[in-house]
């Protein structure tokens, strides 16, 4: 499979984001696609530059318990993601919103609001990450998370200090740690 082929086959699909989760196609191979940690994506050793293939590509990716896929109605090609396959670049408040709700955009332009349906998560070694559809989540960038840290409240619970940022009425724990 090159990667001309699957991007006609993409291009022919008319939708924004697809419904990848109903497609059940057979496997046909891994192609040297990866999407570094950083968001960027490379296939055969060289960067995609160009935002609309890699936004069509990321419409149609599959996480299947730990391994991830591009997948078409017709064939499912594993891909390597180094991390996550998308990352949180910017928030903004939404103030005009009860509660006041907080809007995430990834690097490749999606907005999603923090919230029930796509929420933050923090792992035991204090990553964090957000669920964008599906079982496809983001990281947060690096910058994201020292701007949440100024503005997020420190709490007592279960013998830990915790910082807390609040979004569409839900906390979420962006850091834990001991005094």
């Amino acid at each position: 499979m090159s990667l001309e082929a699957i991007t006609k086959q993409l291009k022919s699909l008319n939708q924004s984001i697809p419904p990848v989760e109903l497609w059940d196609p057979p496997y046909c191979g891994e192609m040297d696609i990866v999407i570094k940690a950083n968001g960027d994506w490379f296939y055969n050793g060289s960067i995609i530059s160009r935002l609309r293939l890699v936004k069509l590509f990321a419409s149609v990716i599959k996480k299947e318990e730990e391994d991830y896929f591009l997948v078409t109605p017709v064939e499912k090609i594993k891909i390597k993601v180094e991390d996550k396959p998308f990352v949180i670049t910017n928030w903004q408040w939404l103030e005009d919103l009860s509660p006041a709700t907080i809007k995430l955009t990834t690097n490749l332009g999606d907005s999603i609001l923090l919230c029930d349906e796509h929420p933050l998560e923090c792992d035991s070694e204090g990553n964090l990450s957000v669920k964008i559809r599906r079982n496809l989540f983001a990281s947060v960038h690096r910058n994201v998370f020292y701007q949440w840290v100024d503005i997020a409240k420190e709490e007592s619970r279960d013998q830990q200090k915790q910082l807390i940022l609040t979004s569409a009425g839900q906390d979420f724990i962006i850091g834990r740690y001991s005094d």
